[in-house]
């Protein structure tokens, strides 16, 4: 999607295998399953670390535990 304010910005999605990831970027299994997210839901990713897992790492390179929901990260020149 688009590459702002973090390391990139977009929706929540799931593989083939349960594995969610957002763009080229495995997400922390636990943190979207147990957490306030959804598949769909657009996310700041804040950093992204070398994936540490042989399963996933020839799919998803990079891993992000430190994201958001986009709505939760205002725009301060946006006036709402």
């Amino acid at each position: 999607m688009t590459k702002t304010k973090g390391v990139y910005v977009g929706k929540i999605e799931q593989d083939e295998k349960g594995n969610y990831f957002c763009g080229p970027y495995l997400l922390d299994f636990k943190t979207v399953h147990v957490g306030k997210f959804k598949i769909g839901d657009e996310v700041n990713l804040k950093s992204v670390i070398a994936n540490p897992s042989d399963a996933s790492l020839a799919k998803y390179e990079k891993k992000s535990r430190d994201f958001s929901l986009v709505k939760d990260n205002p725009d301060p020149k946006d006036p709402k």
